[in-house]
């Protein structure tokens, strides 16, 4: 087990890889997207080991991912409004954070992000604002967006 996991008190993420909630902003703000009230700013660190993933999910809000150690991370990017169109383009980039692409990476809210380690692990932080909330979170489990994947992007069906 990599000691960062007991160092920073993390726990297992439903999308895979561990985290631990390192600030939550007790001033409060209404979601742009759904009016109800959030923490003004929230940021967690986040690892991910050597054959684990972070699966295909999305937040409702802009989330802002940082390197801090271990191997760069690579984050997979999805420009695109749910259920996505199977004969539809959309814009994809994948991104390593921690090398010569830089040391951050902003995903924007509603789009589709998945990541996994190049190395035997990578220590990041995730800053979203308005704040998480698991209300605001979602997997890749609608078919239409699935047969995307699999139909455009074979190589990443595994982060589905």
């Amino acid at each position: 087990m990599n000691p960062l996991i007991s160092r920073f008190n993390l726990k297992p993420h439903p999308e895979g890889g561990y985290y631990g909630e390192v600030y939550r902003s007790v001033d409060s703000v209404t979601s742009p997207r759904h009016q109800q009230a959030r923490s003004a700013l929230s940021h967690i660190y986040f690892l991910l080991e050597k054959g684990k993933i972070s699966r295909f999910h999305r937040v409702r809000h802009d989330e802002v991912w940082n390197f801090y150690a271990g191997a760069p991370l690579k984050l997979i990017h999805i420009e695109a409004p749910a259920p996505m169109q199977l004969n539809q383009a959309y814009q994809t980039q994948e991104k390593i954070i921690g090398a010569d692409d830089g040391y951050v990476h902003v995903i924007p809210a509603g789009h589709w992000q998945a990541a996994q380690t190049t190395g035997d692990y990578s220590l990041v932080g995730c800053s979203v604002a308005p704040g998480f909330d698991f209300e605001d979170f979602s997997f890749m489990d609608d078919k239409e967006d699935q047969a995307w994947v699999n139909n455009n992007k074979p190589h990443w069906t595994r982060f589905i």
